[in-house]
């Protein structure tokens, strides 16, 4: 049975122990801890932690375990307890300096749950309204799963406040002008601006304005004018400087982003998904992969779905069908075996890292053939954006079998099911068999396979 106590406690005192943790938040499938001194993690004896799918970030600040999706909420909420229990050395507000990439995911990785929920109901409504189903039902449905992306600059604001240590609410609410119907009425550049534009990418840029802002002001005023004065000058300055620049420069990079992904598929289709395929699971390994959020989100505001989360989740496929020719072929390995049967169900769902941990990586050449499943899977859904068959997902967060509900496409969801299941069957199977062919070394038995460690998610099925 899953013990979520134990493990927390096992993962802080491999690391240092709570007074080594300056700062603690997860994503979909990782804790993420910033570190004070990085050399007190044991980093072997935290690797073979019973639970523990893998390490990124050893020897760093910013240290990621891997522990899969549902455990590591469970597992982060118990570290946060028992850091709240425990006395620190010093005060964890404080940062060590993360990367960028890493700031930026940290931003928006809050939000996905969100994303996910109206996506999938945005799918929901788009099936009954080409059906003709429900019509009293689907202006709700609708109501319900647009008002997120109506508002998300407001969320991405308080975020981003809140990373870069301002006041969250001043910077929600100056990347609320972006969003407010009255800009209309706003002339910039000799040209009157539409509410929404710039999106995520002007609410990033706004709140982190608001928030250099702020920490001027309150360098410089005593108490008795500092409750007055800074909000006011945060909100009018940033809110000033985003109506006049900000909104019009985020919206020209918004549009590039837009274009150049359009030019991207319609012009180059299977090499562009050849590539995404293909290097996706590195990203994923290195944990870059959330910093194309940003730019997801981008694409669902503007055309209402992205065209790259369906060409990077054959990266997952590929290595679905790289671990089944593992499977079939060390059918003496009892412990590899019963890893792979239990991180198949994420991997199908698109969560890679129990599989990348527990059996591609460890094992070397099925991390490379995997990848090629991806390409080939990325190549066949890039061919029929060629053809002016474009895929997108109407959300962020999902892949694998999980993004069905979430396809739609220039014409409709249909075919973007269809293409997309093509992609993943594709995936799979050259994933199988480049595995299967170049996967092993010549005469590859259990004795000379290189050891893997069980290291099978507790509670797993």
């Amino acid at each position: 049975m899953r013990n979520d106590t134990a493990t927390a406690s096992a993962v802080l005192a491999l690391t240092g122990g709570p007074a080594n943790i300056r700062h603690v938040t997860h994503c979909l499938t990782r804790l993420r801890l910033t570190l004070a001194d990085p050399a007190a993690v044991d980093e072997g004896s935290l690797r073979a932690l019973p639970g523990v799918l893998g390490v990124i970030g050893a020897g760093t600040p910013s240290l990621q375990v891997v522990l899969g999706p549902g455990v590591v909420d469970t597992v982060t909420a118990e570290v946060e307890r028992q850091l709240a229990a425990a006395p620190a050395a010093e005060p964890r507000t404080k940062r060590a300096a993360p990367a960028a990439l890493r700031r930026i995911a940290d931003i928006f990785v809050p939000l996905i749950p969100a994303l996910i929920g109206c996506g999938i109901l945005a799918g929901i409504n788009g099936l009954l309204t080409n059906a003709g189903w429900l019509p009293g039902l689907t202006p709700a449905l609708a109501a319900i799963a647009s008002g997120f992306m109506a508002l998300i600059a407001v969320f991405v604001g308080y975020r981003t406040a809140k990373e870069f240590g301002g006041t969250p609410v001043l910077g929600g609410a100056v990347a609320a002008v972006i969003v407010y119907p009255g800009v209309a009425k706003v002339t910039a550049f000799g040209v009157h601006l539409s509410p929404g534009q710039g999106g995520v990418l002007g609410a990033l840029a706004a709140a982190l304005l608001a928030t250099r802002i702020e920490k001027w002001c309150r360098g410089r005023l005593p108490g008795a004018l500092d409750v007055l004065v800074t909000p006011t000058v945060t909100v009018l300055v940033a809110g000033l400087a985003t109506l006049y620049g900000l909104m019009y420069a985020a919206g020209a990079v918004a549009t590039a982003i837009g274009t150049g992904a359009n030019w991207l598929l319609t012009t180059t289709g299977p090499f562009a998904g050849v590539i995404l395929g293909g290097l996706f699971l590195p990203l994923v390994m290195l944990g870059l992969h959330q910093a194309l959020i940003p730019i997801h989100t981008t694409l669902i505001e503007q055309q209402g779905y992205t065209v790259l989360l369906p060409l990077l989740a054959m990266a997952g496929a590929g290595q679905v069908g790289g671990a089944l020719a593992v499977y079939v072929r060390l059918r003496h390995d009892t412990a590899l075996r019963t890893t792979i049967r239990s991180a198949l169900p994420a991997g199908l769902l698109g969560v890679g890292e129990p599989l990348i941990y527990g059996v591609s990586l460890p094992l070397g050449r099925p991390f490379v053939t995997a990848c090629v499943g991806g390409a080939a899977g990325g190549g066949f859904v890039g061919f029929f954006a060629l053809l002016g068959e474009k895929v997108g997902a109407t959300a962020i967060g999902p892949s694998g079998w999980a993004l069905f509900p979430l396809l739609t496409g220039n014409q409709g969801p249909a075919p973007a099911i269809a293409i997309y299941a093509g992609g993943l069957l594709t995936a799979y199977a050259v994933g199988f068999a480049a595995t299967l062919a170049f996967g092993f070394r010549r005469g590859t038995t259990r004795g000379t396979t290189p050891p893997v460690p069980d290291r099978t998610p507790a509670g797993s099925t």
